[in-house]
């Protein structure tokens, strides 16, 4: 990493704020914000649209009223004494024409009649039971006292106008109150508040998406930061936003990757250091071990005890032994580090499985292993490359005879897998989760994995207590 972004990593570290001000900058004190200020929009909202809800409904009931020809109780009754006034020294005969005339266009639905100066009843529009014949003044103040509790507006004027004009009588119009209400519905302050809720609740949700839509954005864009890779294979380093959550999770991201190429850089260095290790090792083992395998020969020639020579024949196997280490050191060397070269092309692996199990059959029987060998006659053909495999071969043979020997048993075949050919290698021997650590550390079994990897073989194993099975599939 470079120290650009070292040092910016620090900054950005020591730039972080304290509790109480992590708390200011947090998701949930922003949303805590919008929950307080839409609860201290309620005292302004709820008059507000009282407001406008209450011009909306007199704009429409001035517009619509419940009977056209009575406006309001007011005008009605300024008609009606002007009616009173326009009928003065009219005869018993005229204001009965007239009253009947207004009644059926000025007044319609509604209950008129008038009474003469000597209190007798001249007109009843329609008939009315409840109006009295001939009138005294008792019968006029019940009548009046009944009116003002009844359910029918009346409005009382004398012919002529005044009461000083008194000689003509009077005229009564009595109109149903129901006339005169608005053309409101039982409903409408429940429709009120069903507006208010609702308002209330979609600027709540629109204010709420809002934000939660801002927090997905941010999510969006630190996954699609945290899907790409750099040159050297690791994420990027992502922007960092608000000091909320989101944006300490971008910070802990930035660390991260920070963290990685750090170790990184220490694993590239020490597998540096371990192939170096590696290859000086070998190189300076190969030159004590000619010199001791030159002197174990010289001995052979010597006049020797039968003890004696066993020694120099463990010696020789173990040296043996050795040198097959180092050889497998290198090829791990080489191998891990990408500079074995392969040649891989079209073979029939089937050949190079005969003729290297044939090698080892020797070892086999000297082991007293059980070969069981079922090949089919056809050929089988894999782009390998032919040392690689062999090698590849005598590791897995080596293997078995070093560690699965006390199963007596090797066998090889090819079976159906997927659609495809694959090759079999099967021993019976305590598995390899029961090998200790004495046995070997496995470099042999590291290196067919690594070739298998360079030849693009799939390498499949599976061990148990009764043994192992390794089987290698083409991917091609």
């Amino acid at each position: 990493m470079s120290r650009t972004r070292k040092s910016w990593a620090r900054l950005r570290r020591s730039s972080r704020p304290g509790q109480g001000g992590r708390f200011r900058s947090s998701l949930l004190f922003r949303y805590l914000i919008i929950i307080v200020v839409a609860m201290m929009l309620l005292p302004i909202m709820l008059p507000a649209t009282l407001i406008v809800s209450s011009v909306l409904s007199a704009w429409v009931t001035d517009m619509k009223p419940a009977n056209p020809h009575y406006l309001s109780s007011s005008r009605t009754e300024d008609s009606w004494h002007r009616e009173a006034v326009a009928l003065k020294g009219a005869t018993p005969e005229q204001i009965s024409t007239r009253l009947k005339k207004i009644q059926g266009n000025t007044f319609p639905d509604s209950q008129i009649f008038w009474v003469d100066a000597a209190g007798k009843t001249r007109l009843e529009l329609p008939a009315q039971p409840d109006v009295p014949k001939q009138w005294d003044a008792t019968q006029a103040v019940v009548f009046m006292k009944q009116a003002m509790n009844s359910d029918l507006f009346t409005v009382v004027s004398f012919i002529g106008g005044g009461q000083k004009n008194a000689d003509q009588g009077y005229m009564v119009l009595k109109v149903p109150r129901s006339f005169f209400d608005q053309s409101r519905t039982d409903n409408s302050l429940a429709l009120y508040y069903l507006f208010f809720i609702l308002l209330i609740l979609a600027a709540f949700i629109f204010v709420s998406l809002l934000f939660f839509g801002g927090i997905r954005r941010r999510l969006v864009r630190l996954q699609a930061a945290m899907s790409q890779r750099g040159e050297d294979g690791l994420p990027i380093f992502v922007s960092t936003g608000r000091p909320d959550e989101i944006g300490k999770l971008e910070e802990a991201f930035n660390q991260m990757v920070e963290q990685l190429a750090e170790s990184r850089g220490r694993e590239r260095q020490e597998e540096e250091l371990r192939k170096r290790l590696v290859a000086d090792l070998s190189h300076d083992i190969r030159t004590p071990l000619t010199v001791v395998r030159s002197h174990l020969y010289s001995l052979d020639d010597e006049n020797l005890s039968n003890r004696g020579r066993q020694s120099i024949t463990l010696m020789e196997n173990k040296l043996k032994d050795l040198g097959s280490l180092i050889d497998n050191l290198l090829a791990y060397n080489l191998l891990s580090s990408g500079k074995y070269t392969l040649n891989n092309e079209p073979r029939d692996i089937l050949r190079l499985v005969r003729e290297c199990a044939a090698s080892w059959y020797p070892v086999w029987e000297k082991e007293d292993l059980e070969v069981d060998i079922d090949l089919p006659e056809h050929s089988i053909v894999w782009k390998v490359d032919e040392q690689g495999f062999r090698r590849l071969l005598d590791n897995l043979f080596q293997n078995v005879v070093r560690h699965a020997a006390s199963g007596r048993y090797i066998g090889i075949h090819v079976e159906e897998l997927n659609g495809k050919e694959a090759l079999v290698i099967v021993d019976k021997g305590p598995g390899m989760e029961q090998r200790s650590s004495g046995q070997g550390a496995g470099i042999g079994l590291a290196i067919t994995e690594l070739l298998a990897r360079e030849m693009n073989l799939e390498r499949d194993i599976v061990s148990s207590s009764a043994g192992t099975q390794i089987r290698f599939l083409n991917k091609t």
